[in-house]
Order: C-alpha cells, then structure tokens, then sequence
C-alpha cells in the first residue's frame, strides 16, 4: 500500500461504522465511507464536536448537517500546494487527499528530466496532480467534462501560484479529446488517468468503468510520445483491483513501449490506530528510461 502521510493540512483522524472522521485544515467533517465496516468505540472527543456531518439518503443522495458555521470555501496546503475546500453533494470536499502519493510520484519524474515534460491529465476535477505537475515544471493539459470542476482547478492554480505556467484547460469528453489527439498527431510524455466508476455521458449513455478502462487504456496509448515517461491509472471501483489495472497497463503499454508496471492499493494513515484505511487503487507504468 501506498500511504499519502505528508499531510500537516489534512488527518484521517479515526474511521468507524461506516464513517470517517477527518480534519480539513481547522475544519472538523464526518463523512460515510463504505470500507469503513468495522465499529470500534469512537473514543476520540472530535465526533461529537465535529463542525459538519454528511448523512446519506436510503432513497439516494444525501445532505450535509451544519453544526458550526463554516466558510463557503476554505483552503488547506499540500507542500507549496492549496487548494479549495467545499462541502459538496454526495460528500465530495472537492480534494481526494489520498492522491499526494501519485502527485509526488510524477513530480519527482519531472523534475529529473533533463527537457519539459508534456502531462496529459485526464478526468482531472479540480486538478491536484494538475497544478503539482505544473509547480514541478511541466506543461500540463488538463481535460475533464465539467465546466464547474475545471473553474475550481484554475482557482487552484491559482491558490497554488501557478497559473502563469503552460497550462491548457478544457472542458470535453475525454474519449472524444483523444481521439481528436491523436488525428491532430499531437503527444504527451506523461499521461494521468482518474475516471469515474459509473456515470451518464450528455446524450444519456452509460458508463461503468469495468466495461470501459481496457479500450480507453488502448485509445490512450496513442497520444503517448515515442520517448514517453509514464502513464498512470486511478480507480475507486472495488471490482479494479491493483492487479487487474497492472495486468492492463501490462498487455498495453508495456508490449508497445517496454518498461515496468506497478500497482498497489493507496491508502491514508489513520491516527487513532495506527493502521491505514484503504482508499482505491493505482497502477503506473514507466519506462525504462
């Protein structure tokens, strides 16, 4: 497991019965995760004075309860890094601060390449490995469908000082820009991947990740450049095991370009216990190089 433990901004403070308990800069939330099925004694005096709770609905959704008045927007720091934090729908903050470990990873890629490395980030939300591969010195093209999420992660960049690099930002189908791509013959060096689990395109159309990742991994490594660095896959899909991502990522890239892939689960340290809580997957393939 990969742990992201270099948070001083965000702490998993303790998780159980279905909940967590986490702390977003001063800002106290409990928020239902599903992984979370054991129930040990909430010992720690922070769940009863915790500033907001997000309850979910058995007919579907859910809402936040407000017990202390908090900020709209907030901001919380990753190294040089801040972002904006809100209290959305279906428990989202807006920040999966379990992905430091992967931002870090392709930061450390790119600052030991000898020339500016091209980042293609797809289904990027608000864009935390987005504005980390810009502070580490890439050129960063960053895709995602929602106009919303792509306004927050230009405000991230902003936040995080670097809205002035070589950044473009675009709302679009992923799938669709891909393919746009690679008849337009332009390359990246790096590409990150984060798509959703299941969801509903604009004219209706399904998508459930299982059905989708190997063909869309297929698409991808096309707009891959012949000297590429790495491309990197997350899912929070239980069915998407580590094992089956590297297995991918293996058949795919790894036939076409050489190279290694590793896959392991991410995970965030839990305070009260010691233990970490698991919180999806990641698989990276890299070259040689």
């Amino acid at each position: 497991m990969i742990l992201s433990d270099e948070w001083r901004d965000y702490e998993l403070i303790d998780c159980s019965s279905g909940e967590r308990l986490e702390r977003w800069g001063n800002i106290l939330l409990i928020r239902p995760d599903p992984q979370v099925i054991w129930a040990t004694a909430k010992q720690d005096k922070r769940w009863q004075t915790a500033d907001a709770r997000y309850f979910r609905s058995k007919t579907g959704g859910g809402k936040w309860d407000i017990y202390h008045k908090i900020p709209d927007c907030w901001s919380i720091s990753y190294r040089s890094l801040r972002f904006g934090i809100k209290t959305m729908g279906f428990k989202h903050t807006g920040l999966f601060p379990e992905q430091a470990a992967n931002w870090d990873a392709v930061a450390d890629m790119i600052r030991a390449s000898s020339r500016q490395l091209k980042v293609l980030n797809l289904f990027a939300y608000t864009g935390g490995a987005t504005v980390s591969a810009l502070a580490a010195g890439a050129a960063v093209t960053h895709v995602d469908a929602s106009k919303g999420m792509v306004a927050w992660a230009k405000e991230n960049a902003v936040l995080s000082g670097v809205s002035d690099r070589p950044v473009r930002w675009l709302v679009d189908d992923c799938r669709k820009f891909v393919e746009r791509e690679i008849r337009r013959g332009n390359r990246y060096d790096i590409i990150i991947m984060d798509p959703p689990s299941y969801g509903r395109g604009p004219g209706g159309e399904v998508w459930k990740l299982e059905d989708e990742i190997y063909p869309l991994v297929e698409l991808c490594v096309q707009v891959l450049s012949s000297d590429a660095k790495a491309f990197l896959i997350n899912s929070y899909t239980t069915g998407l095991s580590p094992a089956v991502m590297q297995y991918i990522l293996g058949v795919i890239a790894v036939k076409r370009f050489g190279g290694s892939v590793e896959a392991r689960e991410l995970g965030l340290p839990v305070t009260s216990s010691g233990y970490a809580l698991p919180c999806g997957s990641t698989a990276i393939w890299r070259s040689n190089e």
